[in-house]
């Protein structure tokens, strides 16, 4: 079909297209179906150059097969070009049936666009029928099945170019391309549900093999493995009782598989990890928890648990693989450990103090609109996402209409909370609450500036285990940034408060000795009360309000002797 002229067409050409339709329908795989589409429209059609754009699952279309220019297929074979893109390329131009050419007076708008081209730009053209260089012509394929074709479902897009007698297709040339897309898109089809079926056929003889695997190559799987394996019982006066142990689980827990058989896995787990256990048993699956050994030791084990069912009984056993996961566990420990703790002190950082003291705050429900409305509708309407959290719409008394109050629920979440208070007035009335010690350092800025950062460094490193070996246990210590420091104290009266920040200043006062030279700093503390109804950054802002009133309140000449 390369230079004959329409309508007579030789018939060594429809046996060559024949041909090619042949040898796209035999394709051993979805990759030779599409290269083999691409190869028939230069060897059949006559075009010289010819690419398969294949729609991908997220709509898009790849360059999946190249025919005909090796240097024009190394640039674009894989590239995607966008949905939009190529819906904006057939919708315009001119239809030719199923078929979209587009000439080149009008393709230069799509020069710039996403899709994967390989047009040049040439003369013009010399008679009406001779073709451009930017000429482009389309061919969809779609779904079969589907009277018309168009109507289906879009799964590709071939594009030609260059005829080789140089001039527009015909009418044959044009029903023999659109003839020829048609066809390729049942080859895609098929080459696609071949290669689901095959897939399928792997996975069942996959199955049959497992089913036909013998009761001794589960032996040597099951003793040979080199992490734990257990079998236990399901159901019954015995369920989770373990009946049986390889060496590698023996080995981890240091227990022999005669003692295994005495226990379940609720009986070795961490007390509080046996909710998870418990729930891991009765659904399968994974979960992370902590086994006991027998020198009373606990080791972290990912343990990932399978129902081995009867087709008759139902479920009979739980196959259960233990891996030891205790290296992981501690160096996730360690990464939490830098995410919320300062890396120069070792204290809690800033986010980590914020976090703790958040912990201890509530705030109490209240009506949260701004004024009645006139329907239960309406108020719903402005204020139903109140809902979620325990508010509900209630009928103010009055006539005016309806308002939201807090619901029972949010009630009793409060209730539930225990609550923190404050001293109230500025003499110690006896209430014990949570103090908020903040701690600015006097005299920090000329250790940096004469002796170096690194004198600075120790200086707050020795600060802080000053710090953490002044307040008792459960207290927090924790580096705000600079030279600011934040003690969380529970329990405290007033004079509890100021006391702990004398003793605290006292001992930051003392002599720290860096590199042979004896530096002191001075310490202004403001302490602030934390009560439920504050936030976290109220309440630092409080203490650290107090700091600045204690630290303008002493001349600056004695600020760092304390």
């Amino acid at each position: 079909m390369e230079t004959e002229s329409e309508p007579y067409v030789r018939l060594a050409t429809l046996r060559q297209l024949h041909q090619v339709m042949a040898d796209m329908n035999t394709a051993r795989s979805l990759a030779d179906t599409l290269q083999t589409v691409a190869d028939g429209v230069v060897t059949g059609l006559g075009y010289e150059i010819a690419a398969v754009n294949l729609v991908r699952p997220d709509g898009d279309l790849v360059v999946a097969a190249f025919a005909g220019n090796s240097a024009a297929e190394a640039l674009i074979t894989g590239r995607v070009g966008s949905r939009a893109s190529w819906e904006r390329r057939l919708s315009m131009g001119e239809a030719w049936g199923d078929l979209r050419f587009i000439p080149h007076t009008e393709g230069w708008v799509l020069d710039d666009d996403d899709v994967p081209q390989w047009y040049t730009d040439g003369p013009a053209p010399r008679f009406e029928d001779e073709w451009h260089p930017s000429d482009r012509l389309f061919a969809p394929m779609y779904t079969p099945g589907v009277p018309g074709g168009a109507c289906g479902e879009l799964i590709g897009v071939l594009s030609v170019d260059r005829p080789r007698n140089g001039r527009l297709p015909g009418a044959w040339g044009r029903e023999a391309l659109q003839m020829y897309a048609f066809q390729a898109a049942i080859a895609i089809s098929n080459a696609r549900l071949r290669a689901n079926m095959q897939r399928a056929l792997v996975r069942l003889e996959r199955e049959q093999q497992a089913l036909r695997a013998s009761e001794e190559s589960f032996r040597q799987a099951f003793e040979y493995a080199p992490s734990g394996m257990a079998i236990a019982e399901m159901g019954g006066d015995q369920h989770g009782r373990i009946l049986r142990t390889n060496d590698a689980l023996c080995r981890l827990l240091g227990r022999p598989a005669s003692a295994m058989r005495r226990y379940s896995f609720s009986d070795l787990v961490h007390p509080e990890d046996i909710g998870t256990l418990l729930r891991t048993s009765a659904e399968g699956g994974r979960a992370e928890l902590r086994l006991g050994r027998r020198d009373g030791t606990y080791v972290w084990v990912s343990l990932r648990n399978s129902v081995v069912a009867d087709a008759t009984d139902g479920p009979r056993f739980l196959l259960t693989h233990v891996e030891d996961i205790e290296e992981r566990k501690r160096r996730e420990l360690q990464l939490a450990h830098r995410a919320s703790h300062d890396s120069l002190t070792g204290l809690p950082n800033s986010a980590e103090l914020r976090a703790r003291l958040s912990a201890r705050l509530c705030s109490r429900p209240t009506s949260v609109a701004p004024g009645p409305v006139d329907t239960l509708d309406a108020a719903y309407a402005q204020h139903g996402e109140y809902g979620e959290h325990g508010l509900a719409p209630a009928y103010d008394g009055d006539g005016h209409g309806f308002d939201f109050r807090p619901g029972p629920e949010a009630f009793d979440a409060y209730d539930h909370h225990v609550h923190t208070v404050a001293p109230q007035g500025e003499t110690d009335d006896g209430t014990k609450g949570l103090a908020v010690l903040f701690c600015d350092l006097d005299g920090f800025k000329s250790i940096n500036d004469r002796f170096g950062h690194n004198a600075g460094d120790a200086v707050l490193i020795e600060v802080a285990r000053r710090l953490g070996s002044g307040v008792r246990d459960g207290d927090t210590v924790a580096r705000l940034g600079g030279d600011e420091f934040v003690v969380l104290a529970d329990g405290l009266g007033r004079a509890d408060a100021q006391d702990l920040a004398v003793r605290l200043r006292n001992e930051i006062i003392q002599p720290i000795r860096v590199d042979g030279r004896a530096m002191r700093v001075g310490a202004s503390f403001g302490i602030g009360w934390a009560h439920c109804g504050m936030t976290a950054d109220e309440v630092l802002k409080s203490a650290d309000e107090r700091m600045y009133v204690e630290k303008r309140s002493r001349p600056k000449a004695h600020r760092r002797a304390g």
